[in-house]
């Protein structure tokens, strides 16, 4: 009996001795773990309804100044002149010119008339001329048009393309005009896409440039 007391005493003492097992402590991780994805998704949902409010003040406050500015929409009228450039009732001479005030016009007026998609095939055959001439200011004048109707199809990262291309085109030509424009134009789009907070950050730009002193 003493021979096979001892096993049995050693494997008790055996248990005993065993470390504490750290499953027993997983429920009060598994709990702050918990706790700290609420909150976490607490501070987010906070962080993202702040956003939209401040996203549709600052639109409100773009409308606004819009309507105070009289823009009625971007890429209004595409009738911008710089100085010492030839107007559309000037002699043009190369064919392609000629054509490429034609595509202007027709996509004004499809645009005008809601017929986007022929507002956005005009527009895009006026770029091409645009670009195959060198004329910078004509190019300028297509890729707002552009970028307008295809804002107006939803198409919202094709227009910030073409709305980059006009800050772009400006920069490069020293020719600021559209420029605001097209500000308000890009954080409208990214609102659209539910980039808050860039829209947020565009359009303070938008409403900066038209402070006195601001720019265009």
């Amino acid at each position: 009996m003493s021979i096979l007391a001892v096993p049995l005493e050693a494997s008790a003492s055996a248990e005993t001795c065993q470390p504490a097992n750290s499953m027993a402590n997983m429920p009060i991780f598994i709990a702050v773990a918990l706790i700290g994805a609420a909150v976490g998704g607490l501070l987010a949902r906070q962080r993202k309804e702040e956003l939209k409010r401040l996203n549709t003040q600052l639109r409100q406050i773009n409308t606004a100044l819009r309507r105070q500015a009289q823009i009625e929409s971007f890429a209004p009228g595409l009738t911008y002149a710089p100085v010492g450039r030839a107007t559309e009732t000037e002699v043009i001479v190369d064919p392609r010119k000629q054509q490429l005030t034609v595509n202007l016009r027709n996509g004004k007026t499809f645009m005008r008339n809601q017929d986007l998609d022929m507002a956005v095939k005009e527009f895009r055959a006026a770029l091409e001329l645009a670009k195959s001439i060198g004329d910078r200011f004509e190019e300028k004048k297509a890729a707002r048009g552009l970028g307008a109707s295809l804002q107006r199809l939803g198409k919202y990262r094709e227009a910030m393309n073409c709305y980059y291309k006009v800050l772009e085109l400006s920069k490069e030509t020293g020719e600021d005009s559209g420029c605001t424009e097209a500000y308000g134009a890009i954080a409208d789009c990214y609102t659209e896409l539910g980039d808050l907070e860039r829209a947020a950050k565009l359009y303070d730009k938008y409403i900066s440039r038209l402070q006195p002193g601001g720019g265009e």
